[in-house]
């Protein structure tokens, strides 16, 4: 039985980061009975500053519709076509990544799931992190999944390509 309440939240983006979380949304949902909430939050490319004056709806609906396209990509990566195994509700909303996720999971019954991937200070400067956001303004509980180990061992081989090094597959192998 799915109350409004019984909802498992989980902050979506595409990245290795947030269908790690995605998979423990969809377990703990699944071990809850709780209906599995799939949020894309989306701003136009640049952010909102350059169309404070005002946007033509033309972009405006392209640009909703790569994100709709984003989270059903998100989801077919995660999960591929025998879904979730729980309801599945797919929100695409217009806003900050933090701010909808907590407009959404609005209810102390809610979970909210985040991915809380490793950043380095570089990052941190750059970009706020949407589960520390949460963390601190949640009415709910909020669960900040760390990233895969498999997420360390994709970033080590992609730096290398980048750099032109050789891989060393005893460097993948080790256990850190």
């Amino acid at each position: 039985m799915n109350r409004p309440g019984n909802r498992v939240v989980a902050g979506v983006s595409g990245s290795l980061g947030s269908l790690t979380a995605l998979h423990r949304a969809a377990s703990v949902a699944r071990v809850t009975g709780a209906a599995l909430w799939a949020v894309l939050a989306w701003e136009p490319p640049g952010g909102d500053v350059p169309h404070r004056g005002g946007v033509c709806p033309a972009p405006r609906t392209a640009w909703r519709s790569l994100a709709v396209d984003r989270l059903t990509d998100a989801l077919d990566t995660a999960f591929g076509s025998a879904g979730p195994g729980v309801p599945l509700e797919r929100l695409v909303v217009y806003g900050k990544p933090g701010t909808v996720l907590l407009e959404v999971a609005d209810q102390p019954e809610d979970l909210l799931v985040v991915g809380a991937g490793a950043r380095g200070p570089l990052r941190r400067a750059m970009w706020p992190s949407v589960s520390r956001y949460c963390l601190a303004r949640a009415c709910c509980p909020v669960l900040a999944v760390p990233p895969s180990p498999l997420h360390r061992t994709f970033h080590t081989v992609h730096r290398r390509n980048t750099w032109q090094l050789p891989i060393r597959i005893e460097e993948l192998t080790e256990r850190r």
